[in-house]
């Protein structure tokens, strides 16, 4: 699926900073099943498959990369949502009209006050956010100068009446991995590994959830214990959540980062530095 642009793509918000979060691997037991969803449903090109493996995404980028092979049972911690942004509102109009006309099952719609977010679930109960930002300057502040958000009705009959006419011609260019939502055994646990050791920004604090970032962005990473607290670590080969990147935005960025990985216990592993969090969700770092 492509779609034809008469001008350059926007640069993300999420994208703008010092890292973001790229490619997300979920581990399935349905490979063809799973690979038709996110190309049909959520509008993904597929742009590589071979045994065992489908590489999923938009221009060219991999957003999604499904594994085969998933083992049961899954444990309580482990991917909450992946959360893939659109550049603008009318993208998100288009998609959800897309949705409507498929007749893909929504599970949720909210205004954030800095992003407009849908929530649904593929065939194996991995959640997928789809949103699109506000712009910086119209982020509402807290009287700390923090960022606030909140989780407001979303109105879809006037979302969707800003839709193009036609046929949903998939996601289109400029669409990237917004953040990562995570599922985990403790928050404080979580701030001070993605924070005090890998050195994300505490962003928010939600009952029960913590929100991180790069550079200023309401949040690249989010850990909750809404159905997980008291979680432990993930087995090997489990179903749902294997990996995710975080993207080094230039060459400095990347030696920082690499530096607090290995320091904190992480490995390079064919080059690439690797480390798990305490719930054995698996962080690759790329530049």
């Amino acid at each position: 699926m492509t779609v034809v642009q008469d001008k350059a793509p926007v640069r993300l918000e999420a994208h703008d900073a010092p890292y973001h979060i790229g490619a997300v691997t979920l581990r399935v037991r349905d490979l063809p099943k799973l690979t038709a969803y996110y190309r049909d449903a959520i509008g993904l090109e597929l742009l590589r498959e071979a045994p065992g493996i489908a590489e999923l995404g938009v221009g060219g980028t991999v957003l999604v990369r499904l594994v085969a092979g998933a083992a049961q049972p899954t444990s309580a911690a482990g991917l909450f949502h992946l959360a893939i942004l659109l550049p603008s509102r009318r993208d998100l109009a288009n998609w959800l009209r897309h949705a409507a006309v498929a007749g893909v099952r929504l599970e949720g719609a909210s205004d954030h006050l800095v992003s407009e977010a849908l929530y649904l679930s593929d065939p194996e109960g991995n959640g997928i956010e789809i949103y699109r930002d506000r712009k910086r300057n119209e982020w509402p502040r807290r009287s700390d100068g923090g960022i606030a958000m909140a989780t407001e009705r979303l109105d879809l009959d006037r979302l969707v009446a800003e839709a193009d006419a036609g046929a949903y011609a998939g996601m289109p260019e400029g669409t990237g991995m917004g953040h990562i939502h995570l599922r985990v055994g403790d928050t404080a646990a979580a701030e001070t590994f993605y924070h005090g050791l890998l050195g994300f920004d505490v962003m928010v604090h939600y009952p029960g959830a913590s929100f991180l970032s790069s550079g200023g962005y309401h949040h690249h990473i989010a850990g909750n214990i809404w159905g997980s607290r008291g979680a432990g670590p993930r087995g090997v080969g489990e179903a749902g959540l294997d990996r995710f990147e975080i993207i080094a935005r230039d060459a400095s960025d990347f030696a920082a980062m690499r530096e607090r990985i290995l320091a904190a216990g992480g490995e390079e592993i064919d080059g690439v530095p690797t480390i798990a969090d305490p719930w054995k969700n698996q962080i690759v770092l790329v530049g």
